[in-house]
């Protein structure tokens, strides 16, 4: 004899189930990406298998006494002083809040604005 068992009655028995073991209950199949969840996380024992980089900044900061120098450093802050000094540095950081954007005036103009006021200063002779 074969007993015909209804979708209800076959729903709630998965959900009884899944109460009953404390696994989730999906009637749908949606993707819930648990497969994942339930993995065993990779990154400790790829952390264990790559050996530790030492870099010349690093070993500078650590022994400060030992007169490392690190070459890519002290070329970058040369070159952050050759730019100063052609003027094509960062901008000064502003004092008050209202000054982080000054205007910037055109310095051939000002000079030539100056020029042109001494000029019409001068006295007449």
């Amino acid at each position: 004899m074969t007993a015909n068992i209804t979708p209800s009655r076959l729903a709630a028995l998965v959900k009884t189930r899944c109460q009953i073991f404390q696994t989730a209950y999906n009637p749908t199949s949606a993707r819930t990406g648990a497969k994942y969840l339930r993995a065993r996380l990779r990154g400790p024992s790829m952390v264990k298998y790559y050996p530790p980089v030492a870099n010349i900044a690093e070993l500078a900061r650590t022994y400060k006494n030992a007169g490392l120098v690190d070459f890519a450093e002290a070329q970058r802050l040369k070159d952050v002083e050759d730019k100063k000094r052609r003027g094509k540095g960062a901008p000064p950081k502003a004092k008050d809040k209202g000054g982080s954007f000054p205007l910037q005036k055109d310095s051939k103009l000002t000079s030539t604005c100056h020029i042109v006021n001494e000029w019409l200063d001068r006295p007449e002779a």
